[in-house]
């Protein structure tokens, strides 16, 4: 039992740090360089902390995607989504005390947008994951971190603000409800949509990985 609180607490951690970024991001003014560069940032350094200890996931869909390919069992699925909504709630609530939450606005993508950007580069994170931290190939490699954060960066620039809020974790993605910075129903397709991906991942990955 101790051993799977020490998990989650490092799931809550991990979520908290990234969703206080992005919200930071967005509610305080950071720029369009710089909030995709810190964002991905976060979650590389977040990773690295925690990846032996949870598995650093710090997203229910990455937490799904590594159920599917059997790097989580899936008794601990429903647990780690716990603290990972935890933690973003957690994060925007702390960062909506220092500074006046918008209105909320109607969605600025259209429904193929959001589900063509979430998608994809959903998919490609859990992906990513799960080559370069669960795989035998990879194992005990350095780059994994990186090699994680970086696909939110490039997400981020290559989607974000342009088909969709570039959430790609269903906890970023109630992060930006919390914070107004996405109306619910829009943040609850790009949930849905990330857990979709993440089912596709896992399910390329086993097939791309069949040995």
């Amino acid at each position: 039992m101790k051993d799977n609180f020490r998990k989650y607490l490092v799931e809550f951690i991990g979520t908290f740090f990234l969703v206080f970024t992005v919200a930071s991001a967005v509610l305080l003014g950071g720029s369009s360089v710089i909030a995709p560069i810190s964002i991905g940032f976060a979650l590389m350094v977040c990773v690295y902390a925690g990846g032996h200890i949870s598995g650093g996931h710090y997203n229910p869909a990455v937490s799904l995607a590594a159920a599917i390919r059997g790097a989580l069992e899936w008794k601990q699925v429903i647990p780690y989504w716990v603290f990972q909504c935890l933690g973003a709630a957690c994060a925007a609530f702390t960062v909506a005390q220092f500074t006046a939450l918008p209105a909320v606005e109607a969605c600025p993508f259209t429904l193929c947008q959001v589900i063509t950007g979430e998608f994809l580069f959903t998919f490609l994170l859990c992906w990513v994951v799960l080559e370069v931290a669960t795989c035998k190939g990879t194992e005990g490699n350095s780059f994994y971190g990186l090699a994680i954060g970086s696909v939110v960066v490039v997400g981020a620039f290559a989607a974000g603000g342009i088909f969709c809020h570039g959430a790609f974790n269903p906890a970023v993605a109630a992060g930006l409800g919390f914070i107004h910075a996405a109306g619910w129903a829009c943040a609850g397709v790009t949930a849905l949509v990330n857990l979709v991906a993440a089912i596709v991942a896992g399910c390329v990955f086993k097939f791309v990985n069949a040995e």
